[in-house]
């Protein structure tokens, strides 16, 4: 459709500009991330222009003076195209256009056209899509270049009623028949994911870029697709991680997040983040090379929440200590969150802690308890024996059996039978396949008033 194609960036000159409003941090390189995503989106970027303002203008989010200046530094460098690190109205944008003379892009745009570009799977397109034709609803007047005709005659929708009527007619029902799409596609996801319910699942989440691919290809050998640059991954992929002192469990590589992620992307891509909603871990890759590692921690932080799953237990992965500089920003890191543990994905450094530290979180969901039966109740036996370990057997002189048995919680409540009685055993030794003896990585939770205090 004629909005998705307007998006398009690739082999085009821009002009970068953001705007600094007094509610934000100052950052030493506003644009930097901004610059990423253009260059991820194929264009080449020829200008920028940066401004601080107390709050954005009504009309043009910039001041006046500074479009006059952004209109001079388009026009001298032959831009094709001007990039907003900013979310713009379509009315700001439709002004913008009009006073530089140029296509104009917001933040929000951009990145819904890099996921267009990188999706590659039928669920990730419909996601894309949705998102696209929901942002792009409101401002169907400034894309659409055929307004000012009227429909009419046989077989139309009747004299005086205009295209871009019609045209939102039929956004609407393609976003309608996307959602109802997308809901088939998120109950088929739930239900692929219940049936892994028998394995313990971990979910690889992060910052966009902060080698989420690279460490699950290290760990599994999987050879997904890796690369430096902003929203590799869109699909989520899972495999098999066969984890040292514990044995397989199912690592899910997930799209990563960003600053400001859109609302529309993170509602469209609720399926493709069902493995993370249902991970039995969380393990939160970050940049620790990256100058504002702490915002982008804070940021993830933030989609979790609104996603429902902040409160997941989570394990903070620095990654990329190996590269220069690292070092001082994962010390600065480690001071906020000192439980966070060190690796390189690329070099292969720390991941014997690593390893240590995962089988150790996924152990703190087992129990050791003590389940009394009948012996004749084969049914439970086998369920406790394919869902946990049976360490011990003891038979009385009843006809009853004592299990000592190591098993994740969820799976005891679903023991429905009022003959069957079972005691936690109270134990100081750590529960579960691990067996070394290492020192007990606290689960990652923000402090309060973390997020806040360094986004």
């Amino acid at each position: 459709m004629k909005d998705l194609e307007r998006t398009r960036v690739a082999s085009e000159s821009a002009v970068l500009v953001g705007v600094q409003l007094s509610d934000r941090p100052f950052a030493a390189d506003p644009l930097e991330e901004l610059r990423g995503l253009a260059e991820t989106a194929g264009a080449q970027v020829v200008g920028e222009l940066t401004q601080r303002r107390e709050q954005p203008d009504g009309a043009t989010y910039l001041g006046k003076g500074k479009v006059e200046e952004l209109r001079d530094l388009a026009e001298a460098a032959s831009a094709d195209i001007v990039l907003f690190d900013n979310d713009l109205s379509p009315g700001q944008t439709r002004s913008l256009e009009q006073a530089i003379g140029i296509k104009v892009l917001d933040r929000t745009e951009l990145i819904l056209d890099i996921f267009a570009s990188h999706a590659q799977t039928f669920e990730s397109r419909l996601a894309v899509e949705l998102a696209q034709l929901e942002y792009s609803l409101p401002r169907l007047k400034r894309m659409w270049t055929h307004l000012s005709r009227l429909k009419m005659g046989i077989g139309m929708r009747g004299p005086g009623e205009k295209q871009l009527e019609v045209d939102r007619r039929l956004v609407e029902k393609r976003i309608a028949d996307l959602r109802a799409e997308l809901k088939k596609v998120e109950r088929r996801r739930e239900q692929e994911v219940s049936a892994r319910r028998n394995h313990m699942t971990v979910s690889l989440i992060g910052y966009t870029n902060a080698g989420k691919s690279t460490l699950m290809n290290r760990l599994t050998g999987a050879g997904v697709y890796s690369a430096d640059q902003l929203f590799a991954t869109l699909d989520t992929r899972t495999r098999r991680w066969q984890l040292p002192h514990w044995g397989p469990v199912l690592l899910s590589d997930t799209v990563g997040f960003i600053r400001d992620l859109p609302h529309h992307l993170i509602a469209s891509f609720r399926a493709t983040l069902e493995e993370a909603r249902q991970a039995d871990l969380l393990l939160h890759v970050a940049d620790a090379s990256n100058a504002t590692v702490l915002t982008q921690v804070s940021a993830v932080f933030r989609v979790l929440k609104e996603l429902g799953i902040e409160e997941k237990d989570t394990l903070l992965i620095l990654n990329k200590v190996d590269a220069p500089g690292a070092e001082p920003l994962a010390e600065s890191v480690r001071q906020r969150y000192p439980n966070a543990i060190s690796v390189s994905a690329r070099t292969g450094e720390g991941m014997d802690f690593f390893a240590h530290a995962v089988s150790d979180s996924l152990s703190r969901s087992f129990k050791d308890v003590d389940v009394n039966m009948s012996v004749a109740a084969g049914r439970w036996m086998a369920y406790l024996a394919e869902y946990g370990e049976i360490l011990s057997r003891t038979y009385g002189d009843d006809d009853r059996v004592t299990l000592h048995c190591r098993i994740p919680q969820r799976y005891l409540g679903g023991i429905r039978d009022a003959d069957i009685h079972i005691t936690l055993r109270e134990s100081h030794e750590t529960p579960g396949p691990v067996t070394p003896p290492i020192p007990t990585p606290a689960t990652f939770l923000p402090e309060k008033g973390s997020v806040d205090d360094v986004a």
